[in-house]
C-alpha cells in the first residue's frame, strides 16, 4: 500500500548515527523505550523531565506516538481518537513553527515528520486513505528536507526506505493514487537496503524499526522466520508490552498453522499478566484467553476452550472493543461441537446482543450462521 509507505516514515526517522546532532538523543530514547514498554502512565512525567533540555517539539511528537501505541493494543475502540487527533495537532503546529524560525535546522524538519506519523497511521487504521496519502507525502518532503540539511540524521532513511519500497510493491489502485498525488515511484530493493542501513544506525527508534520490518517479512518479503525473530528479539527486549507475544502467537497460527506453539505463547502472556509483568494487564488477558481457546478449539480441545471463555464471560469485559461478542461467538461454536444445541444457541444469541453496531468482525453475520447451521 502507497498510504503504509509513508505511514511510518516519522516514527523511524528520529535516531542519528555517531555524527547525528539530535539534542538529548538519549534522553528521548528513553522516552521511547517506556512507550515500547506499554508504560503509558509513566511516559508523562519521563517527558516533563526529558523537555527541557530536550526541544518542545520532540516531546510533543512523542506525546502522540505514545496514544498511537495505546491504540495498537485495541484497535477496534475509538476511546483515545479524538486524543490522538488533538495530540498530533499540537505536535505539527510547534515543529511546523520550529521549521519556519529555524529553516536550515534539519533537526526541526525531522520532527515535523514525525508529527504527521501518528496521525497518517491512525488514517489508514480508520480507512481514511486519501487525507492519509496527502498527510504522509508531507511526511517525505519533510524528511528529504531534514536529509538535505544534515545527512548525519541516519533514521531518516528508514522512512525514505519505506517509502520506495512500499510504493513499489503496492497494488494497482494504490499507485493510481501515488500518482494523483504526483508522488515519485518507487524501488524495493533501494528501499529495503535504505530500511536496513538506519536500522542498523539508529539509536532512537530500532524497536519501532523492527516492528515495521517484521509486517514486510511477513506480507511481501516471505521471510516468516525472520519475522518471528524480530518479534522475539522484541519481546526479550520489552517483555511487559503484550503486543510483542500476541504479535507471535497470531504469527504461529496464521503463517504456520502451529496451534500448539500459538497456545503456548498465548499461555505465556496469561502468565505474565497473573504475575503482574505485563502492562495493559486487562486488555491483555482476555485478548490471550480468546485466542488461546480458538486453539485449544483447532486441537479439540473443545471442554479447555470452553473454561477460557467462561472466565472471559465472568469478567464481563469493556476492552478489549467486542470482546464479549467474540467470547459468546466462541462459546457457541464449542458447544455445538459438543453437541449441545441450547447452550450454543443461547450463546449465538447473547453474541448478537453484545456484538457492536460497527461489526467489524462480522460477529453478528457469524452468530447468525450458527443460529442457522445445526452442528452434527
Amino acid at each position: 500500500m502507497i498510504v503504509f509507505a509513508l505511514v511510518c516514515a516519522a516514527l523511524l526517522s528520529a535516531a542519528p548515527d555517531a555524527r547525528a546532532s539530535l539534542t538529548e538523543g538519549p534522553r528521548l530514547a528513553a522516552v521511547y523505550d517506556t512507550i515500547l514498554e506499554a508504560r503509558f502512565d509513566q511516559v508523562e512525567a519521563t517527558l516533563e523531565r526529558t523537555c527541557p533540555p530536550a526541544p518542545d517539539g520532540a516531546c510533543k511528537a512523542l506525546r502522540a506516538v505514545s496514544v498511537w501505541w495505546q491504540i495498537l493494543l485495541d484497535p477496534d475502540s475509538r476511546r483515545l481518537d479524538a486524543r490522538l487527533n488533538e495530540l498530533t495537532a499540537a505536535a505539527i503546529a510547534a515543529n511546523d513553527a520550529w521549521t519556519r524560525r529555524e529553516p536550515k535546522r534539519g533537526e526541526a524538519w525531522f520532527y515535523l515528520a514525525g508529527s504527521y506519523a501518528p496521525l497518517v497511521q491512525w488514517r489508514v487504521l480508520r480507512g481514511e486513505r486519501l487525507a492519509a496519502a496527502r498527510e504522509g507525502s508531507r511526511i517525505k518532503s519533510a524528511l528529504e528536507q531534514a536529509l538535505a540539511l544534515d545527512p548525519s540524521l541516519a533514521d531518516a532513511y528508514f522512512g525514505i526506505g519505506i517509502y520506495h519500497y512500499y510504493a513499489d510493491v503496492a497494488p494497482t489502485t494504490a499507485k493510481i493514487l501515488r500518482w494523483f498525488l504526483f508522488l515519485p515511484g518507487g524501488d524495493r530493493a533501494e528501499g529495503l537496503e535504505e530500511m536496513l542501513k538506519a536500522r542498523d544506525k539508529g539509536e532512537l527508534l530500532t524497536g519501532e524499526a523492527d516492528y515495521q520490518l517484521h509486517l514486510i517479512y511477513l506480507w511481501y518479503e516471505r521471510k516468516t522466520e525472520a519475522a518471528l525473530a524480530l518479534l522475539r528479539g522484541l519481546d526479550t527486549r520489552y517483555p511487559t508490552n503484550p503486543l510483542f507475544l500476541q504479535r507471535i502467537a497470531e504469527v504461529e497460527d496464521e503463517y504456520y498453522h502451529d496451534h500448539k506453539s500459538s497456545a503456548a505463547a498465548w499461555s505465556t502472556l496469561i502468565d505474565r499478566v497473573r504475575a503482574g509483568r505485563a502492562n495493559s494487564a486487562g486488555t491483555a488477558e482476555i485478548r490471550a484467553r480468546l485466542g488461546l481457546a480458538t486453539e485449544l478449539a483447532a486441537m479439540s480441545q473443545t471442554a479447555q476452550a470452553i473454561d477460557e471463555l467462561k472466565i472471559v464471560v465472568s469478567r464481563d469485559p469493556s476492552s478489549p472493543y467486542g470482546a464479549r461478542a467474540q467470547a459468546q461467538l466462541q462459546l457457541g461454536l464449542a458447544y455445538d461441537r459438543l453437541g449441545q444445541r441450547d447452550l450454543a444457541v443461547a450463546a449465538y444469541n447473547a453474541a448478537m446482543t453484545l456484538t457492536p453496531a460497527d461489526d467489524t468482525h462480522h460477529i453478528r453475520d457469524r452468530a447468525r450462521a450458527g443460529l442457522r447451521t445445526r452442528r452434527e
